[in-house]
C-alpha cells in the first residue's frame, strides 16, 4: 500500500495555448515536496497530470496503488497556477472526489486552494495547506499517523463539524535555509515523455530549476500566495550541485530558472558564475528579471559569462505614468538601457507587456507600441492586466468580478473589470502588436542584409517574406481598432 500519491491540477492539454507551444516543463514544486517526504520514511509516487488531457485518469492509478493520503500539491513555480484557471480548477475538484470515493485523506496546496479554500473544502479536500508547504505538510501527515490532534498545526484550513465551520490556523512562517530541503524527486517524472513533446517541436530539450523563493518587490498585480514577498534563495553551490545531477543523470544542458525574478540577492549571480567556473559546469539557461537589478554593478557581464541565452524583463509599459501605477519600481529609460547592453552582451531579451491596466489611455498604448518597436526585443509576451486575489489592483476591481473573476485558460485574454476599452479591442490591439513587431523585426533584417548580403539566414528570409502579410493586415487592425475606440468612447 503507498503512502502518498502526489499530484496536480495543471493539465498542459486543457490550456491549448501552452500546448501548441510544446515546451511543458515538470512539476517542480511538487516534486520537492514528494522528496522531503521520503526523505522522512513515507512511501511516495507521483501521477504527472501536466500531459494527460482529464482528470479521470487518476482513479485507475488510485484503484491499483491505493494511497492513504492523496495530495495535490501544485507548481508554485509555475505562474500559470498562480492564474488559478478554471478549467484546473474544476480538474482538481475532480480529482478530489475519485480521491474521497477511495477513502483517500486529501490534502491541497496551490494558489488556487490558498485563496479560494472554502470551494475546495466545499468539494470534500479534508486539508488545505496554505502558502508554502513542504513543513506544514511533512508535521500534518505525521500527526495525523501517530493519531495525533491537528488543531495546531500553522498553516493549515480545514472544515469541522461536518463542513459547518471552517478553521483557519496561523500561518506557517517560510523556510530561511532552503539547502536544507533535498533535491527534488526527478525520477517519480517520466523525463523522457517531456523530451519527445519538447523534440516534436523541434526545440531544444530545457528543464526547469529555482535558486529562490518569493519576490520582495511590491508590482500591486501580482500575487505571491505561496512563497510571500520575502525571499530567501539557495546557495550557489546547493543550485550547481543540482544542475550537475541533471547533467549526469538526464543529460541535460539547457535549463529555465523559473524563479520570481532571477539574482535578488546582492552578489548572488556573481558567486554563481564563480562557482560553475571553480567545478567546471558548463550551461545555457535563461531567466526572468527586473531591468533595474540587472544594471547592478557587473550582473550583466556575470550572467553573460555563466551561460545567460535570454532574459524574460517585465517591461509591462512604455508609459512612465503606468508603470508608476503599478507601484512597478522601474523606469522606462531602464528598459532601454538594459535592453542594449544585453543585446551588446549577445543575450537575448525578451518583454512580457501588459495592457488595459487603470488609467491607461491611448496616448499610454502609443508609448508601450513605440518602445517594443524601437527596441525589437527577440520574442514578445503581451497579456491584459489580470486582478489576481490578495493584490491592491485586485482590490481596486473586485466590484467588477462578479461575472467573471478567472480566465478559462491562458489564452483567454479577457478584460474582468472595467477599463478604458472593451475585451474585443484588447483582443484586438494584442493580434495588432504582433504585427507590427514582426513588422519592424523584418525591417530590421532587411537594412542588416543591406549592409551584409552575404549574412541572410533563413529566418531573416521568412521574416522578410512575411512582410507581404504584415504590411496590409497590421494596417486593417490599425483602421479597426481607430473605429473600436470611438465606439468606447
Amino acid at each position: 500500500m503507498l503512502d502518498i500519491l502526489f499530484s496536480h491540477s495543471y493539465y498542459y492539454p486543457l490550456d491549448q495555448k501552452q500546448w501548441k507551444n510544446k515546451t511543458p516543463y515538470p512539476p517542480l514544486g511538487t516534486i520537492y515536496a514528494a522528496a522531503l517526504m521520503r526523505k522522512n520514511g513515507f512511501n511516495v509516487d507521483l501521477f504527472d497530470t501536466n500531459l494527460r488531457d482529464n482528470p479521470y485518469d487518476i482513479e485507475k492509478e488510485i484503484s491499483e496503488k491505493k494511497p492513504k493520503y492523496l495530495v495535490l500539491y501544485d507548481d508554485g513555480f509555475n505562474y500559470l497556477t498562480k492564474m488559478c484557471l478554471t478549467t484546473m480548477r474544476q480538474a482538481a475538484f475532480e480529482m478530489i472526489r475519485i480521491g474521497k470515493s477511495h477513502g483517500c485523506i486529501v490534502i491541497i496546496n496551490s494558489s488556487d486552494a490558498t485563496d479560494h479554500y472554502t470551494k475546495y473544502l466545499f468539494n470534500g479536500a479534508d486539508y488545505i495547506i496554505q502558502g508554502e508547504g513542504e513543513a506544514t505538510l511533512l508535521e500534518l501527515v505525521k500527526s495525523i499517523q501517530l493519531d495525533q490532534s491537528t488543531n495546531n498545526i500553522k498553516g493549515i484550513v480545514y472544515a469541522k463539524d461536518e463542513g459547518e465551520e471552517t478553521i483557519t490556523n496561523p500561518k506557517r512562517q517560510v523556510l530561511k535555509d532552503l539547502d536544507e530541503l533535498p533535491l527534488p524527486a526527478w525520477d517519480l517524472v517520466d523525463i523522457n515523455a517531456y523530451k519527445n513533446i519538447w523534440n516534436s517541436g523541434g526545440k531544444e530539450f530545457t528543464l526547469n530549476l529555482a535558486t529562490t523563493r518569493g519576490c520582495p518587490f511590491k508590482c500591486n498585480w501580482c500575487a505571491k500566495p505561496i512563497y510571500g514577498n520575502r525571499y530567501n534563495s539557495h546557495s550557489p553551490e546547493y543550485i550547481v550541485k543540482h544542475i550537475q545531477f541533471l547533467q549526469k543523470h538526464y543529460n541535460v544542458y539547457h535549463f529555465w530558472m523559473c524563479d520570481d525574478i532571477f539574482g535578488l540577492k546582492p552578489g548572488w549571480v556573481q558567486d554563481f558564475n564563480r562557482e560553475l567556473k571553480k567545478t567546471n559546469t558548463s550551461l545555457r539557461y535563461y531567466i526572468q528579471s527586473r531591468v533595474d537589478l540587472l544594471l547592478k554593478e557587473d550582473t550583466i557581464d556575470a550572467l553573460a559569462e555563466s551561460g545567460l541565452q535570454e532574459v524574460w524583463v517585465g517591461a509591462e509599459s512604455g508609459s512612465q505614468s503606468i508603470l508608476d501605477a503599478m507601484d512597478k519600481g522601474t523606469t522606462v529609460e531602464q528598459i532601454y538601457t538594459a535592453t542594449k547592453l544585453l543585446k551588446d552582451k549577445n543575450v537575448r531579451v525578451a518583454f512580457f507587456i501588459q495592457f488595459g491596466y487603470l488609467g491607461e489611455t491611448k496616448d499610454d498604448i502609443s508609448k508601450t507600441i513605440k518602445m517594443i518597436k524601437e527596441l525589437l526585443p527577440d520574442d514578445l509576451g503581451v497579456s491584459v492586466s489580470y486582478p489576481l486575489p490578495g493584490t491592491k489592483f485586485y482590490d481596486k476591481v473586485k466590484d467588477d468580478l462578479q461575472l467573471k473573476a478567472n480566465w478559462t485558460d491562458s489564452d483567454d485574454l479577457a478584460m474582468m473589470f472595467s477599463g478604458t476599452y472593451n475585451s474585443k479591442y484588447y483582443k484586438k490591439l494584442h493580434r495588432y502588436v504582433h504585427k507590427e513587431y514582426r513588422k519592424s523585426q523584418g525591417i530590421q533584417f532587411i537594412k542588416k542584409i543591406v549592409k551584409s548580403p552575404n549574412k541572410l539566414s533563413s529566418k531573416a528570409l521568412k521574416r522578410i517574406t512575411y512582410l507581404v502579410y504584415y504590411f496590409p493586415s497590421a494596417f486593417l487592425d490599425f483602421q479597426i481598432l481607430k473605429r473600436m475606440e470611438h465606439l468606447n468612447e
